[in-house]
């Protein structure tokens, strides 16, 4: 046994050991600290609500600037759906009309 003893250095160990101890425990309040530290930074309700408030600010600005180009827009997309007839286009149409009238015609003779 005194052998054994010899060669661990028991006490050597021990206080090895005991400043392993302190220096975990300093290690577990640091971090403790620095946890509680980051916390309180990054959950802050007052950032929360300036957050919300900019944001609104922004959504707001964005509605404006909407609102205000909104008659513009309108304006833009009537004219678009206004249609630009020509006179070619007004002989297609009555070409296709008595096109369409023949081919008529054909099916009817063709079911009698």
């Amino acid at each position: 046994m005194k052998l054994v003893n010899n060669l661990m250095k028991a006490p050597q160990v021990a206080v090895t050991m005991q400043e392993f101890g302190k220096e975990m425990t300093k290690g577990g309040v640091i971090e403790e600290m620095m946890n509680d530290a980051v916390d309180d930074a990054l959950d802050s309700e007052d950032i929360e609500e300036e957050t919300e408030e900019e944001i609104e600010k922004v959504l707001t600005a964005i509605a404006g600037e909407t609102a205000a180009q909104l008659p513009e827009a309108i304006r833009r997309k009537e004219k678009l759906k206004q249609p630009a007839a020509t006179s070619e286009e007004a002989e297609e149409n009555v070409d296709d009309e008595e096109e369409l009238e023949e081919i008529r015609a054909r099916l009817a003779r063709v079911r009698s």
